[in-house]
């Protein structure tokens, strides 16, 4: 699944050729995706102007001259740009056509990403109102997560995955920062320290910001908005490297399954 770095990385490639540009039709192959389509969604954007291309979470977000188009890219989605004219494959759900020739193209195999509108301030809808902050903004800093790992007997790697607690540190950026910090990703979250807790955030900007650089996570099929793959996974610690020497004491790293996912760590170096 794309995850924030990814969904950045994305953003970061359309914007150029979207920002400024007039929609001109949007045309609707299939609509049952995660949650249908809005059946009036030409009506809705044809002949609005692109004023920002900003993400929030794993969402990403077109500001209009009303309203937003937000679209989630879900397991597999991508978005990317196509000359006006280029067939539609199979899994081509969606064209946003623009007045520069060009098509904003949604493709997703699986169909678990979303087209949707937001008729209001971005900010307001049910989808967004209950999350958490954004990693690399000002707001998550060690006081706050110490405030809400306070007491709670859940993993740490369950709570920094919690998109209420904070947004977008997904499995993968979460075993790394964990590995980073020194800290196991099964330990209860209200037995970590504030000082250990400033490390952790710190690791977690970190890691994001150097997976955003690099251009997010190759993992399958992922490509950003220019339609290039990212190379983060050539700097990954520990994350799919079970069984392999830990970089940092050359011990074998360890597997486990949280929450169905898998999670890497040193049983040495990771405390």
């Amino acid at each position: 699944m794309p995850e924030l770095p990814e969904v950045e990385t994305v953003c970061r490639g359309i914007r150029p050729h979207l920002q400024g540009r007039v929609f001109t039709q949007a045309t609707v192959r299939q609509p049952q995706l995660r949650w249908p389509v809005p059946d009036n969604l030409n009506e809705l954007l044809r002949n609005q102007t692109v004023h920002s291309v900003n993400r929030r979470a794993k969402y990403v977000l077109v500001e209009l001259d009303q309203g937003s188009l937000m679209v989630h890219l879900g397991m597999s989605g991508r978005l990317y740009f196509v000359p006006a004219g280029t067939p539609a494959a199979k899994h081509d759900h969606v064209d946003f056509a623009l007045d520069s020739g060009q098509l904003l193209r949604y493709t997703d195999p699986r169909r678990f990403g979303a087209v949707l509108w937001l008729g209001g301030e971005a900010s307001e809808p049910h989808l967004l109102s209950h999350l958490g902050p954004e990693p690399l903004s000002e707001d998550f800093n060690a006081g706050y997560l110490f405030s809400r790992a306070k007491g709670r007997k859940v993993p740490v790697k369950t709570l920094l995955m919690d998109g209420r607690v904070v947004v977008g540190v997904g499995n993968i950026y979460a075993n790394e920062a964990l590995f980073m910090a020194g800290i196991r990703p099964d330990r209860e979250a209200g037995s970590i320290s504030k000082a250990r807790y400033q490390r952790l955030v710190m690791c977690v900007k970190q890691v994001l910001e150097k997976a955003i650089a690099q251009g997010g996570t190759t993992l399958k099929d992922f490509v950003g908005g220019d339609g290039r793959p990212g190379y983060f996974k050539q700097e990954l610690l520990v994350y799919g490297r079970a069984g392999l020497p830990c970089p940092t004491c050359s011990g074998a790293l360890k597997e486990i399954r949280q929450a169905q996912r898998s999670t890497v760590f040193c049983s040495r170096c990771q405390r």
